[in-house]
């Protein structure tokens, strides 16, 4: 079965600015394929104002979303593979859906069991966020 996360990520974004609110990303920086501005990545992880007004040329599909943006007043090309998305929000409430850490081996499994080649899923599980959630019901 296909993963949700980018259902619920295209969905979110568009309830959010249906709602006249500004769509921000929590994307994992050091997820492998990630092309964002790695000066203005902390811990990590780099928060993305993901609004029409704010980006060029948004696309999302079940692989990535991808987008031209600017930081510093200088133009980017960003691709954010959909596994690297660890949330989505509305900046002016709080109000959204924070994902779990997704391993970067999680395809491995499935090309595995298809005959490709073994391999090894990471010995460890990745970190997991400290703290207690701040999500808010949505009703």
């Amino acid at each position: 079965m296909n993963s949700s996360r980018p259902y619920l990520v295209r969905a979110l974004y568009e309830w959010i600015v249906d709602n006249d609110c500004t769509p921000h990303m929590l994307v994992n920086s050091e997820f492998p394929a990630v092309q964002v501005p790695q000066g203005f990545a902390s811990d990590g992880q780099i928060v993305l104002n993901v609004s029409p007004s704010a980006v060029r040329h948004l696309h999302m599909d079940n692989e990535a979303v991808s987008f031209e943006g600017r930081f510093g007043g200088v133009p980017h090309t960003l691709f954010v593979p959909i596994g690297a998305i660890l949330g989505i929000y509305a900046r002016e409430n709080g109000q959204g859906m924070v994902f779990d850490l997704e391993s970067p081996f999680e395809d491995a499994e499935t090309i595995e069991g298809e005959g490709g080649d073994d391999v090894p899923p990471p010995d460890t599980e990745p970190p997991r966020p400290s703290g207690r959630p701040s999500l808010k019901v949505v009703k």
